[in-house]
């Protein structure tokens, strides 16, 4: 069984999204997340930039494992918390529609 502090979780949830939501569709600030766009080009790194879901997978991994132990609970949680910031990007963009 998972022991992880909820208030943790949501925590984690929350930046994971916020980190994911900057460099997928702002621009960041001074422009930096442009500038790295333009470094990666049209190649995978740059295609992942651009993918929200994406990003959450990989920006997850250091959460999980900041909260997390094992690999067994580090995989569910890694996966949870990209489930929370995906879940988190659909209540955002449904509200800018």
């Amino acid at each position: 069984m998972i022991q992880i502090d909820i208030t943790d979780f949501i925590l984690c949830a929350l930046a994971v999204w916020r980190i994911s939501y900057l460099l997928s569709q702002e621009d960041g600030p001074f422009d930096i997340v442009v500038k790295f766009r333009k470094l990666f080009g049209q190649g995978f790194l740059g295609s992942l930039l651009d993918c929200f879901y994406c990003l959450s997978l990989w920006i997850s991994i250091p959460f999980a494992y900041f909260l997390c132990n094992g690999w067994k609970d580090g995989t569910i949680t890694w996966l949870a918390l990209s489930g929370g910031a995906c879940f988190l990007f659909t209540l955002s963009k449904k509200q800018t529609e």
